[in-house]
Parts: C-alpha cells; sequence; structure tokens
C-alpha cells in the first residue's frame, strides 16, 4: 500500500509538472508573440520589455532574441551580452556567432569578430559568409596569404560571384601573384562591366 501511495504522489508531481511547463511555455508564446508584432512596428523597447519579465539565463531562445532586439534598440553593449550568453548556450550552433559578430562590429571589437567567424569556420569549413568576412579582416591587417585562402573559398564555391572575386584578385595581388591575380579581376569584370576597383587591379596586373 505504501508504495501504491508513493507511486500516486510521483504522478501527480510528475502531472503537475507537465502541466506547469505547458502554461509556462504558453505564457512565453504570447510574450514573443507581443515582441515580434512590436519589432514589425519598430517600437524596439517595448519588444524587449514584452520578454524581459520572463528572462532565464539558461534559455538560448530568450538570450539571442535580446540580443537581437537590443542590436535593433543601438544598445550594442547589451546586445553583445546577450549574444554571448547565447554562443555559451549552444557552442556548436553557427547562428549566435552570426548575430553576435553584428555588436562586435559597431563597438570595433575587431579581434573578437575574428574569433567568432573562425570559430564558425571550423563547424563549417565553407561557410561562404564567415569565409569571405575573415578575409576581409585578414587583408585590412596585410595577411594575404591568409585572406587569399579564405576569399578562395568563395570564388571556388560561387565562381560566378562579383565579391569572391574581386577580393580574391586584390588579395592576390598584394601577394605579389599579378597573373593569378589579373585573371581573377577579368572574372570580376564580367560580372559587374566597368567596376573602377576591378578595372584598377587589372591595370596594375599589367
Amino acid at each position: 500500500m505504501e508504495i501504491l501511495k508513493r507511486s500516486l504522489f510521483i504522478s501527480i508531481l510528475s502531472l503537475l509538472a507537465v502541466a506547469t511547463h505547458a502554461q509556462s511555455n504558453s505564457i512565453l508564446q504570447k510574450a514573443f508573440r507581443s515582441s515580434y508584432t512590436d519589432e514589425l512596428n519598430k517600437n524596439y523597447s517595448a519588444a524587449i520589455n514584452d520578454i524581459s519579465p520572463y528572462y532565464t539565463e539558461s534559455s538560448y531562445e530568450i538570450n539571442i532574441r535580446l540580443g537581437w532586439l537590443h542590436y535593433l534598440n543601438q544598445n550594442y553593449n547589451a546586445s553583445q551580452n546577450y549574444y554571448q550568453k547565447a554562443v555559451n548556450l549552444k557552442p556548436g550552433a553557427i547562428e549566435a556567432k552570426f548575430g553576435y559578430v553584428k555588436p562586435l562590429s559597431f563597438l570595433q571589437s575587431w579581434d573578437k569578430v575574428l574569433e567568432q567567424y573562425m570559430a564558425i569556420l571550423k563547424i563549417d569549413p565553407k561557410n561562404t559568409q564567415a569565409s569571405y568576412w575573415a578575409g576581409v579582416i585578414y587583408y585590412n591587417h596585410k595577411q594575404y596569404e591568409t585572406s587569399t585562402r579564405l576569399f578562395k573559398v568563395v570564388a571556388d564555391l560561387y565562381p560566378y560571384d562579383y565579391d569572391g572575386n574581386h577580393m580574391l584578385g586584390w588579395s592576390l595581388f598584394m601577394a605579389g601573384k599579378k597573373a593569378e591575380a589579373k585573371e581573377y579581376f577579368e572574372k570580376a569584370l564580367l560580372i559587374k562591366p566597368g567596376d573602377e576597383s576591378s578595372t584598377d587591379g587589372l591595370n596594375r596586373c599589367k
């Protein structure tokens, strides 16, 4: 009899936990719905306030949402804090890392931006967005061998992409490889005829 009572008690507790979770999820859905509506109306402070009362540090969804909303509201310090928490909660995801670079870029934290792009490339080595922007940072740091390797990922996967061919051309040129650079400047000019930067690069290769 005692065992039956204990089993019944555990069953009741389990049912209560399920009911509480369902109710909590329903409340969160309403809060997120209101937040999306306020975001659509560009009322970002209200969109933040819709979900802030339900904040828990362990919620990836709330952290990434608040990171995005604070970014839209131009509070870049708050945005980076929430995005960083989301990154820590889901280290194998690239979604939050791409979000994280947005406020970091406005704060000009370029080392941290590069760190996120390289972390993305460890997870997804052929990610063209991360390859391109990491390439731009390395190019600006005059590390042309590394930037060339990254831009080549973009150009190989998207041969008809102007940005990949254009930046690969410049990266090769700056690395002293004029003959190879010429080929990519010519490709870039087929995609974007008359482009000043690619024309300038091509003329320098002669």
